[in-house]
């Protein structure tokens, strides 16, 4: 499963997770969620997200 950041607020929509807040169940795939879906924090689109590198965060 992987991991998308916001780019304007940070947040991180995590597949594992989902956005139960928000009617997205766990484990559904950034690409499954609805175009319509906005960040929960800042409101920006689904365009504004991107893939982290999981290997990239390993030292943070």
């Amino acid at each position: 499963m992987k991991k998308f950041v916001c780019q304007l607020c940070g947040y991180v929509y995590d597949e594992r997770i989902g956005d139960l807040e928000n009617g997205i169940e766990s484990e559904t795939e950034f690409d499954e969620i609805p175009k319509d879906w906005v960040c929960p924090l800042c409101g920006a689109s689904k365009d504004d997200f991107e893939e982290i590198d999981e290997e990239d965060d390993s030292n943070i």
